[in-house]
């Protein structure tokens, strides 16, 4: 499992993950990207606060985007459910002919 040792709002931050450079890069600019966009709205706030506003975000969007991965998978099983059902049901139409 790599290593990284990268720098987030200029604090140095060491970790072990199997995810690869690329992903561990889109991640922190993430997070900087909110970040800044937090503290340009509110210039009086601590970075202990936007650090918070940003993790309550990140963990928002993790929380809607597995709510949407759980409706795309019931709606996939009852497609194919109903997919099943009607090759059954040409099944026995085919045996009846």
């Amino acid at each position: 499992m790599p290593s990284y040792t990268i720098s987030v709002l200029e604090l140095e931050i060491a970790f072990r993950t199997d995810a690869d450079h690329a992903r561990v890069e889109a991640a922190r600019r993430i997070v900087e990207e909110r970040f800044a966009s937090l503290a340009a709205k509110g210039k009086n706030l601590s970075k202990e606060k936007l650090l918070t506003f940003v993790a309550l975000g990140l963990a928002d969007d993790f929380l809607r985007t597995c709510t949407k991965l759980g409706q795309l998978e019931t709606r996939l099983e009852e497609l194919l459910q109903r997919m099943e059902q009607d090759a059954g049901a040409e099944n026995v139409a085919s045996v009846a002919d």
